[in-house]
């Protein structure tokens, strides 16, 4: 098995940035030797990030060489945005698109979209969790908008294979893809190899207040199905009198997804794929805690393939 970091903090002395919003000079000596010392075998980086690389070819190929070098080469690009958004869309697609390319020039073996929208309503948070109701769910949505979305990702697909580039669609809170049936659904709608699942079940715990699914459920259903696999843990704080949940996030082991189970499940299906350690959020030491995260899979699967 492979381990790859999907950092979700940056905080490397003297550096404390925004995740969603980084430079590509971010990625210092220092933070991409911290990275390699830890034991991933690559890192995930947002589209957007690679945009601001700037020229083309030859200098994406020398951004990724600098970061492979240091022991952190990219493995795969995170993408996303609904994709049948009638105001962002269109832009959401071309992302993707270009992500592809990306991946094409850095050797890189995923593209990963989640396709949720931003709130549509002021909930005074970027992420509309633990209610519920979910925006965009698949508990709304229709066969149309499965097949809309579908189209769209058959045309990123063929231009994928032509690179060997898989995609993969995230299980996601506030999506029309936001359970095991939607993903399964999606997937054989578009029928290409090159597509597959991410079953996020940290996504799954948090698109609703009581999570639709067991998380046992869910792994089982999906492992057949994936090609790359986030990987975090909540803590649920649940207020039933007020139909609302919020959520601690922890490292692997200590949150109330049995991660064995999961690992178990994936081993059993034959899943080839990367683990992908989504890291810590918020205040807190990211390295220590996700060091933890990663030995904890790491010992997992040299068991089961010892």
């Amino acid at each position: 098995m492979r381990f790859c970091y999907a950092f979700r903090r940056f905080g490397c002395y003297p550096q404390s940035l925004n995740v969603w919003d980084l430079h590509p000079d971010a990625f210092t000596d220092n933070f991409l030797g911290r990275v390699a010392r830890m034991g991933f075998d690559g890192i995930e980086v947002g589209a957007e990030m690679l945009d601001r690389v700037g020229g083309g070819e030859r200098e994406m190929k020398a951004f990724g060489r600098r970061l492979a070098d240091a022991g952190a080469p990219i493995v795969s690009i995170r993408a996303g945005g609904s994709f049948i958004d009638p105001r962002r869309g269109k832009a959401n697609r071309e992302r993707q698109m270009r992500a592809v390319r990306y991946a094409g020039w850095l050797g890189g073996e995923v593209v990963n979209s989640a396709i949720s929208s931003p709130p549509r309503y002021e909930t005074h948070s970027a992420m509309t969790i633990g209610r519920t109701r979910s925006q965009d769910s698949s508990r709304d949505a229709r066969i149309s908008e499965y097949e809309a979305i579908a189209a769209a990702w058959r045309e990123a697909c063929d231009a994928g294979a032509d690179q060997g580039v898989q995609l993969s669609v995230e299980v996601h809170q506030n999506s029309q893809v936001d359970n095991s049936w939607s993903a399964l659904l999606l997937k054989e709608l578009i029928g290409r190899e090159n597509f597959g699942v991410n079953p996020d079940l940290g996504n799954i715990a948090w698109t609703y207040d009581v999570p639709e699914e067991s998380y046992e459920d869910a792994i089982a259903a999906m492992a057949p199905a994936a090609n790359y696999w986030h990987c975090k843990n909540l803590v649920r704080i649940h207020h039933p009198e007020n139909q609302r949940t919020v959520f601690l996030r922890v490292p692997l082991p200590d949150g109330e997804i049995d991660y064995r189970f999961a690992i178990e499940a994936m081993h059993g299906a034959g899943y080839r794929g990367l683990t992908v350690i989504e890291g810590a959020m918020g205040g807190g030491d990211q390295w220590h805690a996700d060091q933890r995260s990663l030995d904890y899979v790491k010992g997992i699967w040299a068991e089961l393939e010892g």
